[in-house]
Formats: structure tokens, C-alpha cells, sequence
């Protein structure tokens, strides 16, 4: 029986490599392991959001670095990407700009900016990395990129050829860019965006609307933050030639999707199809038995390129069943079923407070996929004997 292990990390709880570990170990007390019948295969995923560089490391290999970077309230923290054997750079702006790194009280995108995410890029630039994928889930931000770009040496200037502060708050400040001093070692860089939010910058649907308030924006602040936007981008129009206005994904990551698009000249690419190429998973999934996946919490959003969704088309075109295990099951999961995963399961099988199944996540995961392999295993043997009867 070969087995692929291919989950996400479930955010807040287990990363995506302790995620196959703990369904490996469950699979390991179901079946017996005769005569190495059993294969077991672990690829880590991740969709660009955290969790990307030790999913494509541990695919591929290549090493951390570590490098100190401001966070997304301007602070000094230690950060990290990684650097692929053929010196691809992978960065996952959540390390340095992300919700993650801040408090629920210290939330506000007026304030918060993406220097942290520019500084990792130079740091790459500097080590003479040539092919970027950056990872651009789970921001903080809402400031267009503007200080990824200030690291990167872009000027934004006011009407008396100062430069702005950080933030989404400051960007109806710029009257113009200046790039002169921009590093020049993005001109001959290839960089891919790795995102599945299809948002336009601006507007309704755009990127201060919809996810300004999961970064702690009051009503009245995303207004003045999409308002900010849209002056920026008209500045990046004037000046750099780039009408970001109608560009799907442009609001992705509070902008930092139209700032990586004008600044460096990036593409924008399904992050879980750049994390499943990279990792050769569909010749993995073409040999296997059976496919396992997984995340933290799976809904109706989770068909809009999130892991498992992913890993249900790769593994519907080769004909291959998909079990996926999360944390848990909400609203809209089914809609899973038309993309190709067989069946979806939850972890917690009892009612529990939040905390604990957190905290009981690893156990829980295990034991859970334990119960779906001995049925499996069961059944297996049981069909196996009727055909020797026979």
C-alpha cells in the first residue's frame, strides 16, 4: 500500500511536517507494516501563506537563512527564507509582515507596512538569488507594498520631496516615485507571486473592503485605506507606466500583490500549484493507493486553491482517492466533493473548547487517521480472503 501524506499546516497548532507526522504515526498503529508492504510518503504543503518555505524545502531541499528584518509595526525581529540548491529564493511574507507577528491590539493598517518583506527580498537580491517565489498569505498590511519598496530603494516622495512614513494611512501622501536608487539587481530577477486571492486593488471586492477588516480596520479606516490605495495606484500609473486598476490579484495581501507587480515586475501564480510542481507531487500521487490531506479548517472557502482543493485535482486526474482530515469542517466543506476529494473528516470527536483541541491537535490528528486505516486495513484483508476463498 503506498500512501502519500500531502497536508497543510493547521494554523495555530501544527506545522505542516508535524501534520504528516502525526498522520504517519496513525497510519503506522493501523497498519502492519508486513513484509514492507507499506510506503508511506510525506510532502508538507503549503498555498503561499506560512508555512511555504518549510514546505518547499522539505520537497526539495536548500537551506534557512536568517536575517533581521523590521516587523510589521516597524520593530526589529529575527526572520528567515529559503534559499533552493538551484539558488531560487522563497519567501513567505508572513515572517516579516504578517498577522501573526502582532496582537490583536496592536492591529491597524494605517500603521503597518511590509518594510520587513522588502528587507528579505534585498537579503536575497544581495546573495545573488535570480528566480523569487514569494508567499504572500496572511498580511498584516494594507500599503500596497509601498515599504517593500522603500527597502528595495524606491522613494516615495510628498509634495516637498519627503519621504512618506510606513503605512497604508501615509500613501495619500506620495506625489511622486523615484527609483534612481532602486536595487538593480531586480532588473535581471524573475519574480513569482505565489497566491490564489483573485481581488482587485480598489473597490467593493478590493482589497481594503474585504480583508482590511480581518487586520483591524474600523469601517472608517478601510474607506480611507482604499481611498489611499487607489491614489497610490494612480501615482504608479503617472509615473511607472503600470495600471494596476483592473489586474486580478492586485489586491491580494493588502496590496502588496500590485506593489510586487509595479515594483519588481512580478507574475501572480496559484501558490498551492507552484508549492505541487516544485514538489513533483502529481508523479508522487500517479504511483500511490491512497492520498491524504488536510488543514487547520476546511469550508466553502477551501475550493478557492486552498491545499486541499489542490490536491483533489491532481489526484482526480490520475483516479486516485483523497481523504482529507482537518481540524475542522465548516460550512460549504462539501463543495470538496466535486473537485475530487472522496471523503472529509474532522478531528475532534467530542465536544471540546478550542483550546484544547489546539493543544490535543497532534494526538487528535493521529488517533483519527488510526480509526480511518483500520477500516481501510479491515477491509483490505477482508477482500483479500474472499478472493483466496474463491
Amino acid at each position: 500500500m503506498r500512501i502519500i501524506i500531502a497536508p497543510d499546516s493547521f494554523k495555530g497548532c501544527l506545522s505542516a511536517k508535524q501534520a504528516a507526522l502525526a498522520m504517519e504515526k496513525g497510519i503506522k498503529k493501523a497498519v502492519h507494516e508486513d513484509n514492507g508492504n507499506l510506503e508511506i510518503v510525506k510532502v508538507p504543503m503549503a498555498d503561499g501563506g506560512e508555512g511555504t518555505v518549510e514546505a518547499i524545502i522539505e520537497a526539495v531541499g536548500g537551506s534557512t537563512i536568517a536575517v533581521d528584518v523590521l516587523d510589521p509595526l516597524g520593530k526589529s525581529i529575527s526572520s528567515f527564507y529559503g534559499v533552493l540548491p538551484d539558488n531560487t529564493a522563497v519567501i513567505e511574507m508572513a515572517a516579516a509582515s504578517g498577522l501573526n507577528l502582532i496582537s490583536s491590539c496592536q492591529q491597524n493598517p494605517l500603521q503597518t507596512t511590509t518594510y520587513g518583506t522588502g528587507q528579505l527580498i534585498l537579503s536575497a537580491l544581495q546573495r545573488g538569488c535570480k528566480r523569487f517565489i514569494i508567499g504572500i498569505g496572511g498580511s498584516a498590511t494594507n500599503d500596497c507594498g509601498a515599504g517593500m519598496a522603500q527597502a528595495l530603494g524606491a522613494k516615495l516622495l510628498d509634495r516637498d520631496n519627503r519621504e512618506i512614513g510606513f503605512g497604508g494611512g501615509e500613501l495619500n501622501k506620495v506625489a511622486k516615485i523615484d527609483l534612481t536608487a532602486l536595487y538593480p539587481d531586480i532588473k535581471t530577477a524573475r519574480f513569482t507571486i505565489a497566491s490564489d486571492v483573485k481581488n482587485l486593488l480598489c473597490g467593493p471586492d478590493g482589497a481594503s473592503y474585504i480583508y482590511g477588516p480581518q487586520k483591524g480596520a474600523t469601517p472608517d479606516m478601510v474607506k480611507i485605506l482604499d481611498n489611499n490605495l487607489r491614489h497610490f495606484s494612480s501615482i504608479i500609473k503617472n509615473d511607472m507606466g503600470r495600471d494596476l486598476s483592473n489586474v486580478p490579484g492586485s489586491g491580494a495581501a493588502g496590496g502588496l500583490g500590485a506593489g510586487l507587480l509595479a515594483f519588481v515586475d512580478a507574475d501572480i501564480q496559484s501558490g498551492i500549484n507552484i508549492v505541487i510542481e516544485v514538489a513533483n507531487l502529481e508523479a508522487k500521487i500517479k504511483d500511490a493507493d491512497w492520498v491524504i490531506t488536510g488543514e487547520g479548517a476546511t469550508d466553502y472557502q477551501s475550493v478557492f486553491g486552498k491545499v486541499p482543493f489542490g490536491i483533489g485535482q491532481v489526484a482526480q486526474k490520475w483516479g486516485k482517492p483523497v481523504l482529507c482530515i482537518s481540524g475542522t469542517l465548516g460550512s460549504g466543506y462539501e463543495k470538496l466533493y466535486d473537485v475530487g476529494v472522496t471523503a472529509l473528516f474532522s478531528i475532534v470527536n467530542k465536544p471540546m473548547a478550542l483550546e484544547e483541541a489546539i493543544t490535543r491537535g497532534e494526538e487528535l490528528l493521529a488517533q483519527e487517521t488510526e480509526n480511518i486505516f483500520r477500516l481501510i486495513a479491515g477491509t483490505a484483508t477482508k477482500n483479500h480472503c474472499i478472493r483466496e476463498c474463491y
